[in-house]
């Protein structure tokens, strides 16, 4: 592990990487973020989703550093006596884990019709470009205010899981046009080279000179959406959240966590919605400034 870690860090990219305080700043942060989100049960102080550890006699407690708070929380309570901090951990695991897999999802679904409308052509090019110029048509967050509102309605009494799986589809639905548009572009670019012509002429199946030829090629320009698309599925989830038709009340994640707050922003107990708001922040601006450097690190016109 050491040495790939060594030989990474010496590589073009570390070197890139090691030369932008940025790029350090905003990884240290997300290391973070995620650490205390996989680990919250060691992590989080408190669990503030069990209800026999809940005393309403805390609620709305301020933090430790103002008058009245306590230094057991010590970034105050919420109105049923949750601590905040340890709201925040766990409501950051279950933003991750939503952005994450709808990201993945989404990557899956636009590479491959990427690959298949650039590399295919024909009434298959133009049937899922056109696909995709509808679904831009619509607001991403009107699609998915959508498909979770239908879902919630369809499944009310559904467990947390199918609850994540429809928000998770949601996001995914509208996050795939970005990858099939940049893919087929790149796609098309690279179907015309000679070492693809020549995979053709030795006999090579379609299927595997898109797989093992034109896909390892597109895949510079895909990690960069998908960087940039981790913050921008949070934020998502976050807003769905908020507009009460995301994860279940009894899971809140950062999103739901900033709407219960917002319902005592102006009666003084601000540190409900700021922490959370923050937290929400500091999770997008890191995983964007990550995806800003490695646009720049594998962009060759940079080098």
């Amino acid at each position: 592990m050491r040495q790939v870690l060594a030989g990474w860090l010496d590589s073009d990219v570390g070197y890139s990487f090691r030369s932008s305080p940025m790029a350090v700043a905003a990884a240290a942060i997300a290391f973070v973020c995620v650490f205390c989100a996989l680990f919250a049960g060691w992590v989080a102080p408190h669990n503030p989703f069990d209800l026999t550890t809940l005393e309403l006699g805390d609620a709305r407690k301020p933090p430790a550093w103002l008058a009245d708070g306590t230094a057991r929380y010590l970034l105050g309570t919420d109105d049923q006596g949750r601590d905040i901090l340890s709201a925040l951990i766990y409501g950051a695991r279950i933003s991750l884990v939503v952005g994450f897999a709808s990201v993945v999802l989404s990557m899956i679904i636009g590479v491959a019709l990427g690959l298949l409308a650039g590399f295919r052509g024909g009434w298959i090019d133009a049937f899922l470009m056109r696909l995709c110029d509808v679904m831009l048509s619509f607001p991403p967050i009107l699609v998915a205010l959508l498909i979770a509102g239908v879902g919630r309605a369809l499944f009310p009494n559904a467990p947390n899981t199918v609850a994540f799986g429809v928000l998770i589809v949601a996001i995914t639905l509208t996050g795939w046009v970005q990858y099939a548009r940049t893919v087929r572009g790149s796609t098309l670019v690279e179907r015309n080279k000679e070492y693809v012509q020549a995979a053709r002429v030795t006999g090579v199946a379609p299927v595997r000179i898109m797989l093992r030829h034109v896909l390892p090629n597109v895949t510079g320009p895909v990690l960069v959406l998908a960087t940039i698309h981790i913050a921008t599925a949070i934020i998502t989830e976050a807003t769905l959240s908020f507009l009460g038709v995301g994860v279940p009340p009894t899971s809140p994640s950062l999103g739901t966590l900033i709407q219960i707050g917002n319902n005592y922003l102006f009666s003084g107990e601000w540190w409900i919605t700021v922490f959370p708001a923050i937290m929400l922040i500091l999770i997008a601006l890191s995983v964007n400034l990550l995806g800003d450097w490695l646009r720049d690190a594998l962009n060759p016109r940079l080098q």
